[in-house]
């Protein structure tokens, strides 16, 4: 297979259709965006649960030193936190559960506003934190069962529903995690099409040629391969642009921006950026190089 002749096709394809290719590529560029943001907002609405309990979960705080409830007279003893894990675990309602410490409540802490409570002359330590029971319910319309069966015993200072708390913030994530991908599907419809108009007015405009190469018993990956580096090229170009994108919003959205004015939630980082480059990056390829595969079989039989 002489490989000169092959690169020399791409050039050659690359340059005759290339106001397609622009169209496919920049097609690329949104939707692979789009798809990025969409798991950029999925990853921000698992970090967001993490942080603060999914919208299944109620929270049970148990008397703490200096309580504001005025029946918390003491913090919770290790007595009556067994006694309210005991009951926790007896509610038919309750799927899970798990206690929280005052060292994990003060490292969230910690973690949220970084470099505040850090040292020995904090003004807030692991000691003046509440204990806690995160409960995940099977069924979050049944908070109001939990909270009648915990609320009145001893050390527990107060319920709270995490699902009235999040809610809208959920909503939001979930409102534009959908939009994005919802957009995108079309966005990607599109691009098929583009990618099979394009194969379609490249095989045409060299059918010619590929005729002669079938007289001569040139292999249908020879016939096809410049075909397939286009769809390669294209890809590439795409997935670069849609990368380059999702860092800079990351930049300059999240980190210069969200993350500073809305410094009490979770926003994702460099791990959650390179997980939505991975997915763009397989995605893109497999958007072009398949149609690719499929319609050279259709439109090179000359």
């Amino acid at each position: 297979m002489q490989l000169r002749y092959v690169f020399t096709e791409l050039g050659h394809g690359l340059r005759r259709n290339l106001s397609m290719h622009i169209a496919v590529i920049l097609t690329l560029f949104v939707s692979l965006t789009l798809v990025g943001m969409g798991v950029l907002l999925n990853q921000e609405a698992h970090r967001t649960a993490d942080r603060w309990g999914s919208q299944l979960q109620v929270t049970v705080y148990l008397c703490a030193r200096q309580d504001s409830n005025p029946a918390c007279t003491t913090p919770v003893t290790g007595a009556q936190k067994a006694a309210i894990e005991k009951v926790v675990s007896a509610n038919t309602q309750v799927a899970t559960y798990h206690s929280e410490t005052q060292q994990d409540a003060f490292n969230k802490l910690k973690e949220q506003f970084p470099g505040k409570y850090d040292g020995p002359n904090s003004p807030i330590t692991a000691a003046d934190m509440p204990q806690s029971i995160w409960i995940t319910l099977k069924d979050p319309h049944q908070y109001t069962n939990i909270e009648s069966a915990v609320v009145g015993l001893d050390g527990v200072s107060k319920v709270q529903d995490v699902h009235k708390l999040l809610a809208p913030i959920f909503a939001t994530i979930s409102t534009l995690k959908w939009g994005a991908v919802g957009t995108a599907a079309f966005l990607v419809l599109a691009a098929l099409l583009l990618v099979a108009n394009t194969i379609r007015l490249a095989a045409f405009a060299r059918r010619r040629e590929i005729g002669i190469m079938r007289l001569v018993g040139a292999s249908t990956l020879y016939i096809a391969l410049p075909f397939l580096l286009e769809a390669v090229v294209t890809a590439a170009l795409g997935v670069a642009l849609a990368g380059a994108a999702l860092a800079a919003f990351m930049k300059y959205g999240v980190h210069d921006h969200m993350r500073t004015d809305l410094n009490f939630i979770p926003w994702v980082g460099l791990h959650e950026y390179v997980q939505s480059l991975i997915v763009i990056a397989v995605l893109g390829p497999l958007l072009t190089v398949i149609p690719t595969l499929v319609l050279t079989r259709k439109y090179l039989k000359v």
